[in-house]
């Protein structure tokens, strides 16, 4: 394995970790505080943070690591093979159907609704407390799922791949 794709198989590892412990905090304990904070504080809350998610650090690891997944995965099949190999296919497809594919088909639009609706209304409280909060957290507990699986896939196929190259050496 080249120093360079060691490099990036590296910063993968962690960026999945980084990624997941996002999610994390949201499915721990970011909702459930903004469920107690009564429909109007909590979907207010959350329409800002669906603003702000796409100015910072986190929106580029995110999405990035979409195409990298599928590179990580193409990697792991057609040229590592075998045993590690099989653990980075894994790794980039549990990530990018169970953190991107989830993402895309669950959560953008429940937060798309979500920003759509009036504070103040009966039908976006009904909507926050029955709707939202359940499924947006139980589909969030799924893209962290994904990534920290994805995360613990990928360093052990690459502890491997060293492992297996030291060996031959």
């Amino acid at each position: 394995m080249s120093p360079v794709v060691f490099i990036a198989l590296q910063f993968s590892i962690i960026a999945y970790a980084l990624v997941s412990g996002v999610f994390l905090a949201f499915s721990d304990f970011i909702m459930r505080s903004l469920a107690h904070t009564g429909g109007i504080g909590g979907v207010d809350a959350m329409q800002v943070i669906n603003r702000e998610v796409f100015r910072w650090v986190f929106m580029t690891l995110f999405i990035g690591m979409a195409p990298v997944s599928l590179a990580i995965a193409a990697y792991g099949g057609f040229v590592v093979g075998n045993g590690p190999g099989g653990l980075l296919v894994l790794a980039g497809l549990i990530y990018f159907v169970g953190c991107f594919g989830v993402t895309v088909f669950f959560n953008v639009p429940m937060n798309e609704t979500l920003a759509d609706m009036d504070t103040s209304s009966a039908a976006t409280s009904a909507y926050w407390a029955e709707t939202y909060l359940p499924r947006w957290t139980f589909w969030n507990s799924i893209r962290t799922a994904a990534s920290s699986v994805s995360s613990a896939l990928l360093l052990v196929g690459v502890l491997w791949m060293t492992q297996s190259q030291a060996q031959t050496v």
